[in-house]
């Protein structure tokens, strides 16, 4: 049975997950962030305490200057990438662990937590499912309002390794409709462009749902996938490519908010499946 083995005083295990070939740790002490994917004994992710994958809540990217209007009042959230505020406050939390079970676990943490406090009462929930046969693995995220409502953004940051020990780097596929134009701040200008070849720190529109394919040569093919519309792609640094599911743009609580209600949460989901390529000969 899969348990949150946090001891006192002690470096924490996390929770394990496990099915088939594949083994999922998650961190709920770091952010809630998934420390590890191990498929067939290989780790999958970047490891590391900033790396994984983890939740970027209740923003997206890079907010402006830190600063996001609610109406007629101006909020200003502290600059851990000055000039900018990036990736949310959930990163930086320990979340309460709900439940766990051998294949599926969730968790929780209240948007005014007073590590990290957000201006609006709140709670977001994670659910990690991972499946059965042990070849997907399938995150689901939820911000709900329990007070005034507020704009909000929710989506991932995974790590993938650029490289997993031997062979050929990863190759990413994907196909999108545009991609938002970055401006020498780093925010997208609001002006849509032809996707340019990389190496990238750049939004693109995927209006049909956010599609993209890892590919390992030789060892692993694996497949992300979500109904959300916005995909942000990383792959500036050596060691990792992040492909980053996410509910709007960045800087999105400024150019293109999404109000959340007491009776109108917002929900996101991502779905990773993989096969091995062990055996093909091409």
């Amino acid at each position: 049975m899969s348990t949150d083995n946090t001891t006192q005083g002690g470096a924490p295990d996390g929770v394990r997950l496990a099915a088939g070939d594949t083994e999922v740790t998650v961190r709920p002490d770091n952010g809630c962030r998934i420390k590890s994917l191990r498929v067939g004994g290989t780790e999958l992710l970047r490891q590391g305490d900033k790396y994984g994958c983890f939740p970027m809540v209740p923003w997206c990217g890079r907010l402006a200057h830190g600063e996001f209007r609610n109406g007629g009042e101006l909020h200003r959230m502290p600059l851990n990438a000055p000039p900018h505020a990036i990736h949310g406050t959930g990163r930086d939390l320990r979340w309460h662990t709900a439940r766990t079970g051998p294949t599926e676990a969730a968790f929780t943490y209240d948007l005014t937590d007073p590590a990290a406090p957000w201006p609006y009462p709140g709670r977001v929930t994670q659910l990690v499912q991972l499946g059965a046969d042990g070849a997907s693995l399938t995150l689901t995220m939820g911000v709900e309002a329990t007070g005034d409502s507020f704009p909000a953004q929710a989506g991932w940051h995974p790590w993938f390794r650029r490289n997993l020990g031997e062979g050929k780097d990863v190759h990413l596929d994907f196909l999108p409709e545009w991609q938002e134009e970055r401006g020498p701040d780093h925010l997208p200008t609001g002006r849509r462009i032809t996707p340019r070849p990389g190496p990238w720190d750049d939004c693109f529109g995927m209006p049909r749902g956010a599609a993209a394919t890892l590919t390992w040569p030789g060892r692993l093919e694996l497949k992300v996938t979500s109904r959300a519309e916005w995909v942000v792609v990383y792959d500036e640094q050596e060691a990792a490519v992040c492909v980053e599911p996410q509910t709007g743009p960045p800087n999105g609580l400024n150019t293109l908010p999404r109000l959340v209600t007491p009776i109108n949460p917002l929900e996101i989901s991502m779905t990773w499946s993989w096969r091995s390529l062990s055996g093909d000969t091409a």
